[in-house]
């Protein structure tokens, strides 16, 4: 039990000033290491906790504006994704999920990472936006990971880092606070869980902080560079986990 415990920790320290730095990645950090230990629902519950946490932490140590206009169509388009994720949560292969999460993250973030000049696309509008928000907010329901697709198309679209901020961290709080509650009314989030939500609290606050302090003196590339990375690392920690887990299945 006690290397659990060191596990849990070990994962929000790590995710959490990952999450300071970047605004998002909270649940592909966590989920590299959680996915070891922990059993599906138990990891799910404490990412959606822990990148909550840390979104509240930033809002108040990195103000960068806030526009309702430009953040509408993704919580719009979550808020819809959100119920389906949780819906999905029980009867999934998590094991599956994970190898192509991991695949799709790796194959977008080191393509993006080693493109010179990305493409930006300026089609779609409103419209697309929230297509992206509602991926985003299924895949929070799943376990957090509300971040990952808004993330990519932001920087797609071409946003100064701190207007991917805005969007990526306001996006983020909105869906986390409504998948924290969807889990609280289906049951998720169960009593005897709440010793690992104070262990990933404490654990994460100070590398946090430290995160959201050396974003403010980033430039543009480098934070570009930063974001692409962690989504290429994050997709080869996953199918890390996943891949031996399919080998062991099927060569059974």
């Amino acid at each position: 039990m006690q290397s659990i415990f060191f596990f849990v920790a070990l994962g929000a320290i790590l995710a959490g000033f990952v999450q300071g730095l970047s605004g998002f990645a909270f649940g592909m950090v966590a989920m590299s290491i959680w996915a070891w230990v922990l059993e599906p629902q138990l990891a799910a519950a404490l990412t959606v906790f822990g990148a909550l946490t840390g979104q509240i932490l930033a809002a108040f140590s990195v103000r960068r504006g806030f526009s309702w206009r430009l953040l509408m169509p993704f919580v719009l388009g979550g808020l819809m994704g959100i119920p389906l994720g949780v819906m999905l949560l029980p009867h999934l292969d998590m094991v599956w999920f994970k190898a192509v999460l991991g695949t799709l993250m790796v194959f977008w973030g080191s393509a993006m990472l080693l493109t010179k000049h990305l493409p930006k696309i300026s089609s779609g509008g409103r419209l697309a936006d929230g297509a992206v928000g509602m991926v985003g907010g299924v895949l929070g329901g799943l376990g957090g990971f509300t971040g990952t697709v808004p993330t990519l198309w932001c920087t797609l679209r071409g946003f100064p880092k701190d207007t991917q901020r805005i969007v990526i961290q306001n996006f983020n709080l909105s869906m986390l606070l409504v998948t924290m509650g969807t889990y609280l009314v289906a049951g998720i989030v169960k009593v005897e869980m709440l010793p690992m939500f104070g262990i990933v609290a404490a654990a994460m606050l100070v590398p946090t902080l430290l995160g959201t302090r050396l974003y403010i003196g980033i430039s543009e590339a480098r934070f570009r560079q930063i974001v692409l990375g962690l989504i290429t690392a994050s997709g080869i920690a996953l199918l890390a986990s996943a891949l031996p887990m399919l080998v062991k299945r099927y060569a059974a």
